[in-house]
């Protein structure tokens, strides 16, 4: 397998064993700064399938020195290791991260965005469920005859014609638990296949002695049968992980190759987008995908941005704009400058959010790696029991051994393994389906135990887009000193003064923002405040039931500049549905009281604080916390930063900036709030299906291991039992998918969309 990005190659230098890993420089260059002295590389390892396998990767690089954490992502077969650049005043050797992994019987290669092989493993795994299936029909047409009661040398005939068709059954299409099992016994350590393994062998070995003996019982139909089964599970699971990866792939596409950069001279060349520097001019011609995010220098044209807010309408951009990566040029010829490198793009933070999301580690996910690391063991040291037991009842040894192989069949892990990850990698998906990015499991998890809602109001609540109402009744000067304030800011009324003045005079001095405040400028005329009221003048002034941003010198009003802003998409649906839900909502805002009390009631909120510092916003959530409530905040700006990682869970709009959605557990695309009660249903229900998975898991355990310990289940029934309790855990975590609509084709046709109609009770 390539380790490397498609055109891209890199040498890899041989071990003393022969195999290849990547160089330490490959590992330096390819790693990414965190600060403070620490790194992060991604590895892809391909032979992650289960949590003893995440159980056992992670514990062995925790255990280096170097390594501050790491973390295993199951989906897309990735491990995330942060390291320090420095141990003990040495240069930290990367090399040594990958020769650990390499040392745990796991092949690894460097991790590149958007990579797949499961197209290769989904073919080669159904390949082995037709064999598997057409064997298993085959071999139980045979049974059926034995069972009818045929003659002693019919029986025998029949069972060797089962024999030959289950043995090279069991090589091919068992290939996948045998060599799994052989890796992780090979390296002293055992995982789920361990004990599947060993029951279709023991079951079939038993069943040729049974055939060489002219035994009267053979079950090469269960064995075959069990195997059968075993890949369907393995199959589904795999496709409903590469379906919920295909969206990740998607992206990876939506990015280019590459992009003409333009030199100082005038000159141009074609140049990989990873190639691509920060302050760089680039060529983008109509029908082109924007490389990397950036600022328009020279042209105008339409851009297609749906992946950014999920409009399928284009927007028209003009020089001083900016672009995101992966969004189209529609019409017209583009010159644009880097903003960003690649790796620090919008399509790239999309990315990694969704891959984060598959590889959460929450509570229940962590539950069943710990159970799945002792399962195993458990399962061997009941199935020896149980032979040893019944050794000493009867001392039938081939009754005894009948007994362990049912047990061994029927405690196979596969319900237990499924039910977490199925369900979270289905929630995932159907939250990306509606526009809703989550960082990690834990994340959906926090979100399902949440009873308020407590949210921002410009850019939340409303869209962020002002419009200035009185820029006629403002002196020109005014205005235009006010703009070239305003250009020193990304707050949506700082914009709206912007976009409404003819000219932005440059001005010189000592300028800051502050948060929640405003923008303040220290010239030789004095000092210039534009914001609030009580920041410009330290009055809170007449009420106004609009929002208002004054700008002031030296303490003096110069002009009041009053704005009106429009309601995001479904707001008030929105606010309505959470209440179904049965949570209370309220407004936490740094704008003035009467705005804030004239936008809570037109959208029925009874709760508001107004004029809040950001400080303001992060002891509300504290308060709530005190008094028992988990709080979900969600908000956009650079004040609201702190509040979002203060909550017990947090969502963002993509337009929010970017220090909001950093701090932020999820990411919403699309303009409608109704974002929000869809993510919170989708959680909730995730939340109900995850636990009655493991009751299921549970439950079949109690009921059908002291069935198969007594004796009363052949290795058939037991292959029959283990089989449908997969299937059940399967087929109701399906149920997900079917239990919410997508958001933004109902928007788009123009209905209310499933998250904001009656809920129904998922369990």
């Amino acid at each position: 397998m390539s380790c490397c990005a498609p055109g891209t190659e890199m040498a890899l230098e041989i071990d003393r064993a022969g195999q290849g890993l990547p160089t330490s420089e490959e590992l330096w260059l390819t790693s990414r700064s965190l600060g403070g002295g620490l790194r992060q590389t991604d590895l892809s390892v391909p032979g992650v399938h289960c949590g003893a396998c995440i159980a056992t990767l992670e514990g062995a690089l925790k255990a280096r020195p170097e390594v501050e954490r790491a973390r295993v992502n199951l989906s897309s077969r990735r491990v995330a290791i942060v390291w320090k650049e420095e141990v003990d005043d040495a240069r930290t050797d990367p090399r040594e991260l990958a020769r650990t992994i390499r040392a745990r019987g796991y092949e690894t290669h460097l991790f590149a965005p958007g990579e797949e092989d499961g197209d290769q493993t989904l073919k080669q795994l159904v390949r082995a469920v037709a064999v598997a299936g057409f064997a298993s029909a085959n071999i139980m047409l045979l049974s059926v005859s034995v069972w009818s009661g045929a003659e002693a040398a019919t029986r025998d005939l029949f069972h060797w014609i089962s024999a030959l068709i289950a043995a090279p059954t069991l090589i091919y299409s068992g290939r996948f638990f045998y060599a799994s099992a052989w890796n992780a016994l090979k390296h002293g350590r055992t995982n789920m296949d361990v004990p599947i393994a060993l029951a279709i062998t023991l079951s079939f070995s038993i069943s040729l002695y049974e055939t060489i003996t002219h035994g009267t019982h053979a079950w090469f139909d269960g064995t075959v049968m069990l195997l059968f089964f075993l890949l369907i599970g393995r199959t589904l699971d795999h496709m409903m992980r590469g379906r919920a990866r295909s969206a990740i792939s998607s992206l990876a596409r939506l990015s280019p190759r590459g992009a003409m950069v333009i030199d100082a001279d005038g000159g141009r060349e074609y140049r990989p987008v990873d190639e691509i520097k920060p302050g760089e001019k680039l060529a983008i011609s109509a029908g082109e995908r924007i490389p990397v995010d950036g600022r328009i220098l020279i042209g105008a044209s339409d851009l297609d941005r749906s992946i950014v807010n999920g409009e399928s309408a284009p927007a028209p951009v003009k020089a001083g704009d900016s672009v995101e990566a992966g969004t189209l040029n529609l019409t017209g010829p583009l010159t644009i400058e880097a903003t960003a490198a690649a790796r620090d793009s919008l399509l790239a933070e999309i990315m990694g959010l969704m891959e984060a999301a598959e590889g959460g580690r929450a509570r229940y996910r962590r539950i069943a790696d710990r159970a799945a690391q002792y399962y195993s063991p458990a399962v061997h040291l009941l199935a020896l029991l149980s032979f040893i037991g019944w050794m000493f009842v009867n001392g039938d040894f081939h009754h005894a051994m009948l007994v362990a192989v049912a047990v061994l069949i029927i405690t196979c892990p596969c319900a237990l393994g499924l039910a977490v990850p199925v369900v979270q990698v289905i929630a995932a998906g159907r939250l990306f389906q509606n526009g809703v990015m989550v960082k990690d499991g834990s994340a959906m998890e926090r979100l399902a135990e949440i009873d308020t809602v407590l949210l921002d109001k410009t850019g939340t609540l409303t869209v962020g887009e002002p419009r200035l109402v009185n820029g006629g009744d403002i002196q020109p000067s005014v205005l235009a000193t006010a703009a070239g304030l305003a250009v020193h800011s990304r707050h949506p009324l700082a914009m709206a003064i912007h976009d409404a003045a003819t000219v932005a005079p440059v001005v010189s001095g000592e300028i800051r923002e502050i948060p929640g405040a405003g923008i303040e400028a220290r010239t030789e005329a004095g000092i210039y405040r534009l914001g609030s009221r009580a920041f410009a003048c330290g009055d809170a002034g007449e009420a106004s039931g609009q929002s208002e941003a004054i700008l002031s010198l030296d303490g003096r009003e110069l002009g009041c500049f009053r704005f009106e802003d429009r309601l995001r998409p479904f707001a008030r649906e929105s606010i309505d549905e959470l209440g179904r839900l049965g949570l209370s909502t309220g407004i936490l805002s740094g704008d003035r009281e009467p705005v804030v009390a004239a936008l809570a009631r037109r959208v029925g909120i009874d709760s508001f604080k107004a004029e809040l510092t950001p400080r303001g916003k992060v002891d509300e959530c504290a308060l709530a916390a005190e008094g028992g409530h988990h709080v979900l905040m969600v908000g956009d700006g650079i004040n609201d930063a702190p509040a979002l990682r203060a909550a017990h869970v947090s969502m963002a709009p993509a337009t929010a900036a970017d220090v909001g959605r950093q701090a932020a557990d999820f990411v919403f695309l699309h303009q409608g709030l109704n974002a929000v009660p869809m993510a919170i249903d989708t959680s909730r229900r995730a939340g109900r299906l995850i636990r009655q998975n493991f009751a299921l898991a549970i439950g079949y355990n109690v009921i059908a291991v002291p069935i198969a310990i007594l004796g009363y289940a052949t290795p058939l029934i037991a292959a029959v039992a283990m089989s449908t309790s997969s299937v059940i855990v399967v087929a109701n975590a399906l149920r997900l998918r079917a239990a919410t609509g997508n958001v933004a084709e109902e928007a788009r046709d123009g209905q209310a969309p499933a998250a904001l109609r009656p809920v129904g009770n998922a369990s």
